[in-house]
């Protein structure tokens, strides 16, 4: 657990240090989220933060390549297929932060990541199923790992819609995976506890946690796309690591618990994003629009709405990213019983301030009107 440690320190204060020279870059270009209907900052607020967080991500990387037990995780190309596909996806992301590319091109660019991971062996090789490990055709598991990449990549990037939001959900979900990944490990016959998942949300919840002071309310700079996508790829990847090389018994050893928990797990982990990129496609393509038209309707737009003020709505937002997430592995560590119990508390407890702290808003502290009507500009 020490070289984890120290890879996620290397990866937050590399990606902290990196910020004020993206800062500086994005003034350079122009690389500005300007005020739109569906926003809810005032002024224009640079972004480009995402090439800070790959500058963290590639020091943790190069880190651990010189530690000597991480080193061994090294040995196949999977990590090293994770760094290039999480630079293509910043690439893309960087480039739309200055040039707005269309929606057809940046999900080309998040095919090209994924497809660079999945050849360099970053693959859902089998699926935990009914208490069995399925191995599917592999042309059908390449397209479940592409797949995966391309939900998760997008689902960061809807959630990125309040300052601290993206970074500090996907914070949680690589802590959750952290503790989730490095217990599976130790399950492995003889006992390994060093291997791509854990390294990836060691260096993933580095990232976040130095870059969360830049860009929680009120940012000085914004993740960008080249953020929100390269966060949701690398989320992906240890998704992907974790799902992918563990047997149901390695879960629980009790029959249900392993039928269910190795596909509800990381599914649990990440259910915030997935819930706001469902009801958003759900949403628009009922309204006869497609799903990557903008508008002012995702979770963070709705507490605005019921009269949290900026702060107040994320912070109860992470906290059902964290019930969600840590009462999922709850299941994994300890007894049913006292799972359950500890996510019901924790699900009343995000109800509870989610329906009432806005009560406790101190006049003049509101933040501004959202528009009720979905903006439908590009």
């Amino acid at each position: 657990m020490r070289e984890y440690v120290f890879v996620l320190l290397v990866a937050m204060a590399a990606t902290y240090l990196a910020v004020p020279a993206a800062y500086r870059l994005a003034l350079r270009v122009n690389a500005f989220t300007e005020v739109r209907d569906r926003d809810v900052h005032t002024v224009p607020i640079p972004r480009l933060g995402g090439l800070a967080i790959f500058v963290g991500y590639a020091a943790a990387t190069l880190v651990a390549t010189r530690l000597p037990f991480l080193r061994e995780v090294f040995v196949t190309p999977e990590l090293w297929g994770v760094l290039v596909g999480g630079a293509v996806v910043c690439i893309v992301g960087a480039v739309d932060d200055v040039v707005e590319l269309d929606p057809l091109t940046k999900l080309a660019g998040q095919i090209v990541a994924a497809g660079v991971m999945a050849f360099s062996g970053v693959q859902l090789f089998s699926v935990p199923f009914l208490g069995v490990t399925t191995v599917l055709p592999a042309p059908l598991l390449a397209v479940l790992t592409i797949l995966t990449v391309v939900v998760s990549t997008n689902a960061v990037n809807f959630i990125d819609g309040l300052d601290g939001l993206a970074s500090g959900v996907v914070a949680i979900a690589a802590a959750t995976f952290l503790a989730y990944s490095y217990w599976i490990s130790g399950q492995f016959d003889p006992p390994n506890v060093f291997s791509s998942s854990t390294f990836i949300s060691a260096a993933l919840l580095g990232c976040c946690l130095g870059f969360l002071p830049h860009n929680f309310y009120p940012a000085r700079l914004f993740m960008g796309d080249s953020g929100a996508l390269l966060l949701g790829l690398l989320l992906a990847a240890a998704m992907i690591s974790t799902t992918g090389a563990i047997s149901p018994a390695q879960v629980s050893s009790n029959p249900v618990a392993a039928s269910l928990l190795p596909l509800l797990v990381p599914l649990a982990i990440i259910l915030l994003p997935l819930v706001d990129v469902v009801l958003a496609v759900i949403r628009r393509t009922r309204q006869g629009r497609h799903p990557w038209t903008p508008d002012a309707q995702h979770l963070h737009h709705r507490m605005l709405r019921i009269g949290h003020g900026h702060r107040r709505a994320v912070l109860p937002l992470w906290l059902w990213a964290a019930a969600a997430a840590v009462g999922s592995i709850s299941f994994v560590f300890f007894a049913a019983d006292a799972a359950a119990a500890g996510l019901a508390a924790a699900l009343l407890l995000a109800v509870v301030l989610t329906r009432f702290l806005p009560r406790l808003s101190v006049p003049g502290h509101r933040p501004a009107a959202i528009p009720e009507r979905p903006d439908v500009s590009s």
